[in-house]
């Protein structure tokens, strides 16, 4: 018979460990809700302990809140290689898989959570929406955009967060619907301010001239025709 032995650890490793753990508490409950206690019992150690590690649920909120914003950012990623509907639609479709699984937390951070208004919240939040903006620019191949191009992509991006916000509270609509909607968003924001400015109109005719027939920005415009006859 051999007994257990609990291996000893790093105080990076057990800062990490409570991180994950807290995290995955702050994805079930609104923040607000959960302990330090819970937080502690979760990871198998007790409560003066974890206050060895962060001086309090602030500060450990905001380590997970990091952590999260970086996992977030990261959905906006993708291969720069297809038509961009079925592009921005994979990367709607991973957005809603963070959104899903850490439900309570991204609707806390948004709505109103223990660090929300504190300057390090503001800027891992800014820095989610900037590295959004900046992959989006990136699939269109703008480097330097012209005003309405930036309005359209961070209107855009308000829009993916707000339409999240609401589908939470109750998924009154089936989320698939809503990835598809916000694809079309995207292209009815561009195609509202081509229709007042030239350069955007040449983006728009470049975005639509690489779009297969069986993609959403087609089905966009077939439904809209259907609608006008």
């Amino acid at each position: 018979m051999t007994t257990g032995v609990r291996r000893r650890m790093g105080v990076e490793e057990r800062r990490q460990q409570l991180i994950g753990v807290a995290l995955e508490l702050f994805s079930q409950r609104s923040p607000d809700d959960v302990s330090i206690d819970e937080i502690a019992s979760a990871a198998g150690i007790s409560r003066p302990l974890v206050y060895h590690y962060f001086p309090g649920k602030l500060s450990l909120y905001e380590a997970a809140l990091k952590r999260a914003s970086e996992e977030l950012a990261g959905r906006f990623v993708e291969p720069h290689d297809g038509p961009l509907g079925a592009r921005l639609l994979r990367v709607m479709r991973r957005f809603f898989d963070f959104v899903d699984d850490h439900g309570p937390g991204f609707s806390a951070l948004m709505r109103g959570g223990p660090a929300v208004g504190s300057t390090a919240t503001n800027a891992l939040i800014d820095s989610v929406r900037q590295a959004a903006y900046v992959q989006i620019l990136s699939h269109l191949r703008v480097e330097n955009p012209p005003a309405r191009l930036e309005l359209v992509v961070r209107s855009w991006i308000s829009l993916a967060e707000s339409t999240a916000l609401i589908w939470l509270d109750g998924r009154r609509i089936p989320r698939g619907e809503l990835e598809v909607q916000l694809v079309h968003d995207f292209a009815a924001l561009a195609a509202v301010s081509a229709a007042q400015d030239e350069e955007m109109g040449t983006l728009l005719r470049g975005m639509l001239k690489e779009e297969p027939a069986d993609g959403p920005f087609a089905d966009l415009v077939t439904r809209l025709i259907a609608l006008a006859s």
